[in-house]
């Protein structure tokens, strides 16, 4: 057993003994020839492939190789009854840089002897202040540029998860160590005649001692180095865009329902509401005679649901809230409720879909797994050309992952890429699918939210510190990294380096606040209705001023007046009240009454009641203090008369008018 230390080397000393071995074969077979021909004479004659015939001295030839023993280049030659080499030892060699040594041998009957000078002492010791040539390659976070790395020199040029690992290791062991990048910045493949590039390429070269980064453990590299034992575990991902429905806007209140819902919730309200005006005019029960007019003197009958209430109506019961509009048919009772249990439904389904629409932000993507991925054309996905990852779809026996393999290498453009930060740009900017290591993924998903993992792991592999074949210092880094596991340091540096991003955990469910961007399109409508209602109070202001001088209120009065009710304070109305015009009694015949409240009634003969309250309205018109509205519709009642202090007792018609007043008036 002869260990090479490199690969020619290995290859030289193979050829070696496989001379050595056919020597001693052809030395061993002269010598059983030489034994036959002294016993006997050797005849040879030509013979056929293809005959029964046999040479007559090949048993007995046969019979003296078993009994040959001599000392060959490969050691003592011996055989046994069945024709196989006993009774030899072989030697176990070390490579070290002064060349090999011997460490042990093994013989076929006493086994293995080991040096036990060499278990006995420190396993640290062989590395004692040792530089070792460390070869690497920029790549997040495993080795980093510091941002003021002009600023320094050497080692300290560096940061990253590998960097801190090498501190580590270093304090462990008790080495030195100089990290060159690797000059093509490649990790490693096999070129056509044979060779390596990358870092296994220096390995093999032995322009470096070890190689700390992302070099994935697989077995076409593990015939040309050796790795340590794996220090993180990991596996083939699919790196995506997160694909969004669209962005949230000011009126996304709106989205529970498709623009078609919301145009026949229109058309519903509208014809509702003309439904609801024509039944309440054609049925008799809605029709009554207003408050204010006493029974049996004003034949006038009204009827709650003009058109303006016709359509407020409708509006409460969607909102919930209702009116004081009360219908008092059966007809139009029945024209509420069906209205009532339209809006029941429509407010609930509104509610259940607001909250999903608001609060759950649904991702549209596109593919789930890789089946999905292989399964299609539309979204192209590629790998790092030259990484592990192109290796094993190259080399995978899957049906699935062949495919995938086909479509890659004779997709053109190219979808390889020759670095991550190069494929993470391709997801962002283009329909792109990036497929990589489950540690790359986690890391820029914690860095980008746009970013997402699509389906699980294709495969389970570890990265591990790649070594030359034959390297003295594999059993103490294993140990080392071993060492490092047990004490969770692997891991805390991993959470150093590869938490801290910007994005949330996908793990996290919890139901998040809404923000302005989701209903602050409500706060527009409710800012715009009262603009309008502002707007609307001021033409109603206008239009009465317009009209003010068929009131009893002078139009340069109308604004103190309005001031006085508002603020519900008795103010001076004298000089604000204007008498109108006396009529003649062939017109006043003629015409109808108009009451306090503003409505008519009909009839030939004035009422006398009507005609009292207008005589007392001019007498008091100049003695006027108080100003009274009439709660049921809301219009001027009439003026009441009240004696300033000092002043002479209430004239009779005064008393008169008070007392009727009063008595009309509800409580």
């Amino acid at each position: 057993m002869i260990p090479a230390g490199q690969w020619e080397e290995e290859s030289q000393a193979l050829g070696g003994l496989s001379s050595a071995l056919l020597f001693d074969a052809v030395y061993a077979v002269v010598s059983a020839v030489q034994e036959l021909n002294r016993s006997q004479e050797i005849g040879v004659k030509p013979l056929s492939c293809g005959s029964a015939q046999i040479w007559q001295h090949g048993t007995s030839l046969m019979n003296y190789l078993r009994m040959v023993e001599l000392e060959g280049l490969t050691g003592h030659i011996e055989f046994n009854s069945k024709g196989q080499r006993s009774n030899y030892a072989l030697k176990i060699l070390q490579h070290t840089h002064s060349g090999f040594r011997q460490i042990g041998h093994w013989h076929v009957s006493e086994g293995l002897s080991m040096d036990n000078r060499i278990f006995s002492s420190n396993i640290s010791d062989s590395l004692f202040n040792t530089t070792l040539i460390v070869t690497t390659i920029l790549e997040n976070p495993y080795l980093m540029l510091k941002w003021n790395h002009q600023e320094l020199e050497g080692n300290d040029r560096y940061e990253g998860f590998c960097v801190d690992m090498l501190k580590e290791l270093a304090e462990i062991l008790r080495f030195n160590y100089k990290i060159h990048l690797v000059g093509d910045g490649v990790y490693g493949v096999p070129e056509a005649n044979g060779t390596w590039t990358g870092m296994v390429g220096e390995l093999i070269a032995r322009k470096a001692d070890l190689a700390v980064a992302g070099l994935t453990i697989t077995a076409e590299r593990e015939k040309v180095i050796d790795f340590s034992k794996p220090f993180m575990t990991l596996g083939i991902s699919i790196l995506y865009r997160v694909h969004m429905g669209r962005k949230p806007g000011y009126f996304s209140f709106l989205d529970p329902f498709s623009p078609g819902v919301w145009l026949f919730m229109l058309l519903a309200y509208l014809a509702v509401s003309c439904v609801l005006f024509l039944v309440a005019r054609l049925t008799p029960y809605e029709w009554y005679s207003p408050h204010p007019c006493s029974q049996g003197r004003c034949n006038l009958l009204i009827n709650q649901y003009s058109l303006g209430n016709s359509l407020w109506f409708p509006v409460g019961g969607f909102m919930q809230q209702g009116s004081t509009i009360a219908p008092q048919a059966l007809s139009t009772r029945c024209v509420s409720g069906v209205w009532w249990a339209f809006t029941l439904i429509i407010i609930s389904s509104y509610t259940a879909n607001l909250a999903a629409f608001l609060t759950v932000q649904r991702m549209d993507v596109p593919i789930e797994s890789v089946d999905d991925l292989a399964d299609q054309t539309t979204i192209e996905y590629g790998t790092i050309h030259g990484g592990s990852s192109m290796t094993f779809f190259q080399n995978s026996r899957y049906q699935t992952y062949q495919r995938m393999w086909n479509y890659m290498y004779s997709k053109q453009p190219s979808v390889f890429v020759k670095s991550t930060e190069e494929g993470i740009a391709r997801v962002l900017n283009s329909n792109y699918a990036f497929l990589l290591e489950s540690t790359m993924n986690e890391y820029y998903r914690q860095r980008n939210c746009n970013l997402t993992q699509v389906g699980g792991l294709l495969d389970t592999k570890g990265y591990g510190i790649g070594m030359p074949v034959g390297s003295v210092f594999r059993d103490e880094f294993d140990l080392a990294i071993l060492q490092l596991q047990e004490n969770n340091r692997l891991e805390i540096l991993k959470r150093k380096w590869w938490e801290g991003g910007k994005c949330p955990k996908e793990e996290d469910h919890r139901a998040k606040g809404l923000g302005m961007e989701n209903i602050g399109g409500i706060f527009v409508v409710l800012i715009c209705g009262l603009i309008v209602a502002i707007f609307m109070a001021m033409l109603e202001f206008l239009w009465s001023l317009r009209h003010s001088e068929q009131s009893e209120v002078g139009p340069d009065n109308v604004l103190k007046v309005y001031l006085c009710l508002l603020l519900r304070v008795e103010c001076s109305a004298r000089g604000m009240i204007r008498t109108r015009p006396a009529i003649p009694e062939e017109r006043r015949a003629r015409s109808t009454t108009t009451l306090s409240n503003g409505k008519l009634c009909s009839g030939g003969e004035p009422d006398p009641l009507a005609q009292r309250l207008a005589q007392e309205a001019a007498l008091v018109a100049r003695g006027c203090t108080h100003i009274r509205v009439c709660p049921e519709c809301r219009r001027f009642q009439g003026l009441r008369a009240r004696p300033a202090p000092g002043s002479p007792a209430q004239s009779e018609e005064s008393l008169e008018w008070e007392k009727t007043t009063n008595s009309s008036e509800p409580e």
